[in-house]
């Protein structure tokens, strides 16, 4: 009789301790995986060597979803009717409410989304909305919890500051006045800690794939910066560069060389610009 009881406390201390790891799994959140991919905007190379990799891995089974900075987050919704209705990329790349982008280089990557179901996710704050942040702060187009979590209520640490206004200065020549740059820091934070919050938000349901600008992706000034710890740790960059860049492989984890694109030179047509 003894050993029947035993037996009996031995099965029920194991069926329980069974019982909480189960429940202990059970609570554990799914690792989800993250790519921030960038590009060189013009450079269709960039394009179709980020595409074959994004499009290798779907064709294997991988289901993630794809948010881009070519579409504005107010237009999420048009987006999503869009994707429902439309059997090809072009269908939803001719929309009127679209921003001006050369959609050419980005139907192909559409086109993956129709066809294995993945959903597609306005990412951006608009250009109308940077504009009001230039002139206005973040009050003037974000929300307060958004300004709150992630504390664009306090000054930016000063090493991200320092990079986002390198990044602009340079990034316009070196013709901008100071207190221009100045301004234009925070509308590229909040392009950025947007695109972290659509991550965050779509990474409790399934993995994430971000399309951006290089700058966007860069590791020490972009998106990054802005994404949970936790989140960070299953992230990888991928940079999509030209050969004449140098100085990029501590800004990715992963670096794709790609021919230099033929273009006018940026700085005269910024200059040109200027003096209109």
């Amino acid at each position: 009789m003894a050993v029947l009881v035993k037996s009996f406390f031995a099965l029920s201390v194991a069926l329980a301790l069974a019982a909480c790891a189960a429940q202990s799994e059970a609570q554990q959140p799914t690792v989800r995986t993250v790519w921030l991919m960038g590009e060189v905007h013009d450079n269709p190379q960039a394009h179709q060597a980020r595409y074959e990799i994004i499009a290798n891995k779907v064709k294997a089974g991988w289901r993630p979803a794809i948010a881009m900075e070519q579409f504005d987050r107010e237009h999420q919704g048009l987006l999503r009717t869009a994707q429902d209705e439309c059997k090809t990329a072009a269908c939803i790349t001719s929309k009127p409410w679209l921003e001006k982008w050369e959609w050419k280089f980005y139907e192909p990557l559409i086109q993956l989304a129709i066809d294995y179901q993945l959903p597609l996710l306005a990412a951006n704050v608009s250009r109308d909305d940077a504009n009001r942040i230039v002139k206005g702060g973040y009050i003037a187009a974000l929300d307060t919890d958004t300004i709150e979590q992630y504390q664009l209520n306090k000054p930016l640490p000063s090493a991200l500051a320092a990079q986002h206004r390198q990044n602009i200065v340079e990034g316009h020549c070196n013709m901008l006045p100071p207190q221009v740059a100045e301004k234009m820091i925070p509308a590229q934070v909040a392009r950025d800690v947007w695109m972290a919050k659509v991550i965050e938000q779509q990474a409790v349901q399934r993995d994430v794939v971000l399309i951006a600008g290089n700058g966007h992706v860069q590791k020490d000034v972009g998106v990054m910066q802005w994404l949970p710890v936790k989140l960070q740790q299953t992230t990888t960059v991928y940079g999509f560069v030209e050969n004449s860049q140098s100085g990029a492989s501590g800004e990715f984890d992963v670096v794709a060389q790609v021919p230099v694109h033929p273009r006018e030179d940026p700085c005269e047509v910024f200059k040109a610009m200027m003096k209109k």
